[in-house]
């Protein structure tokens, strides 16, 4: 064994019930083994790792749950086996650059994985135990992606059409040297037009910047005199049905009050847009009296908002 395990002393196997998940790789029961205490076991060798795993592994399965022993070895195991989430995570080490994300926090979600497959190992298999662990750390570390780094939740299915849509347009992209249409996109992944403007506009959910960040103007003379205002200041435009928002508010309880041929002559003059005449024709009675029921109700909704 290399020095990057740090002997501190031997812990010999009690004698507990031996089953075939207490020998080692020789067939030798782990009850006639002495394991190792280590310190530094993050430091360990990765083929040191391996071998002493295996002694810890059969150790592990002859303790009871809970006890001091049995959480020894437990946690060895994750410590001398982080270099396994090592390894996983430097495939997702430019999404993680890119995103602004936090290497080590990555490097803590695969220890999540890294701990469900050591509690569901089984060494009786006789499967190596990073061909467990492998699969168990890097779905935690996607999971984590798809889970907390959309600034907008959306959808599973959305999200994994982000990735698919984003290789097509990249391969179409080389093939046809422009930028591919949504129709050439579909036909590529066998989807409809719909399906991928959907996950188009699901993906613009995949980050968020702040209404705060300070952007250049794009009107001045050049980029050393451009001033900076909040991205706030520089998109949308007011809502003028806004300013309507507090007269609707207080019409509406006046509305309520009017009396039910008013109130439909109102709808069809102003919603249906009919004419005086036309209104005259559809409830039997001369324009001349269409036209003074409106000037009377709105003069009593004028002055009743005034008087608000």
């Amino acid at each position: 064994m290399s020095r990057s395990a740090t002997v501190v002393g031997p812990i010999r196997a009690t004698d507990a019930q031996v089953s075939a998940c207490d020998r080692d790789i020789a067939g030798t029961p782990t009850q006639d083994v002495e394991l190792i205490r280590v310190e530094d076991a993050r430091e360990m060798a990765p083929a040191d790792a391996r071998e002493l795993s295996r002694l810890f592994f059969g150790r592990l399965c002859t303790l009871e749950e809970g006890t001091r022993e049995y959480q020894y070895t437990r946690n060895t195991l994750i410590e001398m086996n982080v270099s396994l989430v090592q390894f996983a995570a430097r495939r997702f080490r430019a999404r993680v650059l890119g995103g602004g994300l936090d290497m080590d926090d990555i490097i803590q979600v695969g220890i999540i994985g890294l701990i469900k497959a050591i509690d569901r190992y089984d060494p009786e298999r006789e499967v190596e135990f990073s061909t467990l662990a492998l699969p168990y750390i890097t779905g935690e570390i996607k999971r984590h992606f798809r889970d907390t780094t959309w600034a907008v939740h959306v959808p599973r299915r959305l999200q994994e059409l982000r990735t698919e849509l984003a290789k097509a347009q990249e391969a179409l992209t080389d093939v046809l040297g422009r930028a591919p249409t949504v129709k050439e996109v579909a036909h590529h992944l066998e989807l409809s037009e719909d399906e991928v403007i959907d996950g188009l506009v699901a993906a613009n959910g995949y980050t968020s910047g702040s209404l705060d960040t300070a952007v250049a103007d794009g009107d001045a003379p050049s980029t050393a005199s451009r001033a900076t205002r909040p991205l706030a200041e520089r998109l949308g435009e007011v809502d003028p049905a806004m300013e309507l928002f507090e007269e609707f508010h207080t019409l509406a309880p006046l509305l309520e009050r009017l009396e039910e041929r008013d109130l439909l002559i109102l709808r069809m003059r102003f919603g249906q847009e009919k004419t005086q005449a036309e209104i005259g024709t559809e409830l039997g009675i001369s324009q001349m009296q269409v036209s003074r029921i409106l000037s009377r109700t709105l003069a009593r909704l004028r002055a009743g908002m005034l008087a608000v």
